[in-house]
């Protein structure tokens, strides 16, 4: 089993039979998302296979969100679909240099990305979901950066989006402050 496929309905395929039981032995395999992947796919994910809700402590909160949702209809008009990516930014050269590396979910605007922070989670549970490439930016005496073919791992798309997820709200709640 080198890769699993998360289907629309939130199952997890390997050679294309259901994993069924626990999935934790498929965290470190590539995942692929069937061409009907949404977010809402990704929370039938955690609804299909409990135990992954234990990865990360914000997917309470995500959860509650996503199941006061509309059940169907969640689009939002000026995005095409929602992106995944990965990037490695090498910083720091000439002087003492590091690597970050990150998730970020972006939707996918006419004009470019968009961060998913911006709307409402039930504006988005039904928009498509894509996998990005890797980007890799070197900062020093000037900035290189390159867009390279990669893989994500079940764990990686799992705890990228449940992390993203987590910021929405945050424009609310600063409103209820004031």
């Amino acid at each position: 089993m080198n890769t699993v496929t998360l289907t629309s309905q939130g199952i997890l395929l390997a050679d294309d039979r259901p994993v069924e039981g626990l999935p934790l032995a498929c965290l470190g395999v590539q995942v692929c998302l069937a061409d009907d992947c949404t977010l809402r796919s990704y929370f039938r994910l955690i609804e299909t296979y409990p135990l992954l809700s234990e990865l990360n402590p914000f997917f309470e909160a995500s959860l509650e969100q996503y199941r006061q949702s509309p059940s169907s209809g969640c689009m939002e008009p000026s995005l095409s679909h929602l992106l995944l990516t990965k990037t490695v930014e090498m910083i720091g050269f000439p002087g003492k240099p590091r690597v970050e590396i990150y998730h970020s979910l972006y939707g996918v605007h006419e004009k470019g990305l968009l961060e998913i922070k911006e709307f409402p989670l039930e504006t988005i549970l039904d928009m498509p979901l894509k996998l990005g490439k890797l980007k890799h930016i070197v900062f020093g005496d000037k900035v290189d950066l390159f867009e390279f073919d990669t893989v994500f791992t079940l764990f990686e798309v799992i705890d990228a989006i449940v992390w993203e997820l987590s910021f929405h709200g945050t424009l609310l709640a600063c409103e209820i402050r004031r």
